[in-house]
């Protein structure tokens, strides 16, 4: 993790790194704000098989591995932005978006878009909150 006044760039190889000049996330005293996940295996860099559910259930865990990094976490999640490239799909990606969300969940907006990155079927971003208790 880098600091530059007041807002540090989060990095964890337990996530897929950056595919662009871009941070996996970056944190500020009481903020996180991640950049888009992909359904990318962080160990292969290659999109999980399976289809959308597949795909969302491999973005939200990385998300949770950059959150992790930050010092926040899933419960700390504030605000979703889902990115789907047929919302047809939404059903499945909401099936899976509740297991990882089943309480108190976080204010989301869900969008289709005409292309994702490397021709996925959904990319999630987050704002979250710093844990109280962070170990910085």
């Amino acid at each position: 993790m880098s600091t530059t006044e007041g807002k540090k760039i989060i990095h964890t190889d337990k996530a897929p790194g950056a595919i662009g000049p871009y941070s996996q996330a970056v944190r500020t005293e009481q903020m996180v704000y991640t950049a888009g996940q992909i359904g990318l295996d962080p160990a292969t860099m290659e999109i999980v098989s399976g289809g959308v559910e597949a795909e969302t259930r491999q973005v939200l865990n990385n998300l949770k591995r950059v959150l992790e990094a930050a010092n926040s976490g899933l419960n700390y999640v504030v605000k979703t932005t889902v990115f789907l490239r047929d919302m047809a799909d939404f059903p499945k990606m909401n099936a899976v978006y509740a297991e990882f969300f089943s309480e108190n969940p976080p204010a989301r907006s869900t969008v289709a878009v005409a292309g994702l990155p490397k021709g996925v079927a959904v990319e999630i971003e987050a704002v979250a909150l710093v844990s109280p208790d962070r170990g910085d």
